[in-house]
């Protein structure tokens, strides 16, 4: 699953983007054009008319599951909900797709069982139109729009075919991945008819496009068998060069709300108090192909700490951006002094574009600043102390430094 974050006024809130559209000419219509549009206004407000609004008991039910969080809080009106909202029609399975919006993790399970429950009605009949107009609009959740497309497979399945290539580029990584199977199959196919030339074609298209290791792992080996070189740190652009401090103290976790030196003065010149004697900053280039960075390299495998890696990313211009990182440790990120996001745990897993912090680089210089802190436990599957991060647009397609 991928986080998508939308910070606002340095604090990390989810929000969805605004259009706020484009200028328009106005021209005073004739009378024959004003009864037109009046036509034209009537027959749309009456097929609004026909597309009935939740109800308010709806809403509410829907409010309660948005309201569950993660110790438990709300549980009781969240029950009580999905048994009222499975007696609602299938109809309401847009309503209930849309709440996920900026819910939380807790949220979108409830809500998902509401989903299953209301779709697998013997007999159900689901609103194949309205799930394509969900599935189209890339502002919502994209767990929900998978949701809405499995739901449309089963409903209109040649409608869901047909959507299948536009998911290449889709910001989504949950649609994306079954634009990109088909990708490999009819490469595999081409290369069944000993079409080499095809299937090279093809699984570079698939490989650009991929975002989930099992498919990029794929499409390269396929390619490197074919005689292609493949580059992955290019291919992908993760930011591979850095300059890297630590350790820092996080017995107990504490790090994670302690202000080190380093996040109010990351000037490489400095030298700072460490967890023992000093720490200067150190160059450090990853070798990777998935761009990670180890502070275990430099460091050892250390424990109960934390690091601090920086960089300088150029922009040719003013622009908004993705910040996609990667971290199975508690991490945060600061762009030009600005902290975006941080999470604060540990182990739990890491995939490419884990996490997609929006922001907006200005032109010229730009200081990306990331902490990294590794917690106490000595299993062996704790041992990374490490992330990934890669500068993008809306697509997952990479923004290169120009310097």
């Amino acid at each position: 699953m991928n986080l998508i974050i939308s910070p606002l006024n340095g604090a990390a809130k989810s929000s969805r983007a605004h259009d706020p559209g484009a200028s328009r000419l106005v021209v005073a219509p004739s009378f024959e054009r004003l009864k037109t549009l009046g036509i034209v206004l009537g027959t749309a407000l009456f097929s609004l008319s026909l597309v009935a609004a939740p109800s308010v008991a709806v809403r509410d039910a829907l409010n309660s599951l948005r309201a569950v969080g993660p110790l438990g809080q709300g549980t009781a009106a969240a029950q009580a909900a999905v048994k009222q909202l499975a007696n609602e029609p299938a109809s309401v399975l847009p309503e209930v797709l849309k709440a996920m919006d900026g819910a939380n993790d807790y949220a979108l399970n409830w809500l998902r069982a509401v989903v299953d429950s209301l779709s697998s009605k013997p007999g159900t009949q689901l609103p194949a139109s309205e799930l394509q107009h969900f599935i189209g609009n890339k502002e919502h959740h994209p767990r929900a729009r998978r949701l809405a497309y499995e739901l449309l497979q089963r409903s209109d399945a040649a409608a869901a075919s047909k959507l299948l290539p536009s998911f290449l580029n889709d910001p989504s990584n949950e649609l994306r991945r079954d634009a990109v199977a088909e990708e490999l199959n009819k490469a595999s196919q081409a290369l069944a008819q000993s079409k080499k030339d095809d299937a090279t074609q093809i699984y570079q298209v698939a490989l650009k496009n991929a975002r989930d290791v099992d498919q990029i792992e794929a499409a390269a080996k396929a390619l490197r068998e074919l005689g292609q070189a493949v580059d992955l740190q290019k291919t992908f652009g993760w930011v591979t060069r850095w300059k890297l401090v630590a350790p820092f103290d996080n017995i107990g976790g504490a790090g994670f709300e302690k202000a080190f030196t380093p996040e109010q003065n990351p000037d490489l010149a400095a030298e700072y108090d460490a967890q023992v004697g000093k720490a200067s900053w150190k160059d450090y280039s990853t070798k990777s192909e998935y761009g990670l960075v180890s502070f275990n390299e430099p460091y050892t495998a250390l424990k109960g700490v934390g690091g601090y890696a920086q960089t300088d990313f150029y922009s040719d211009r003013e622009r908004d951006v993705e910040i996609r990182l990667g971290c199975k440790n508690a991490w945060k990120l600061w762009v030009n002094g600005q902290l975006l996001f941080g999470r604060d745990e540990y182990h739990r897993g890491a995939e490419i574009d884990q996490y997609r912090i929006k922001t907006r680089l200005k032109p010229g210089k730009n200081l990306i600043l990331v902490k990294c802190l590794q917690n106490e436990q000595k299993e062996e599957w704790t041992v990374e102390w490490e992330f990934q991060l890669r500068v993008t647009d809306a697509q997952g397609t990479p923004i290169v430094s120009a310097q």
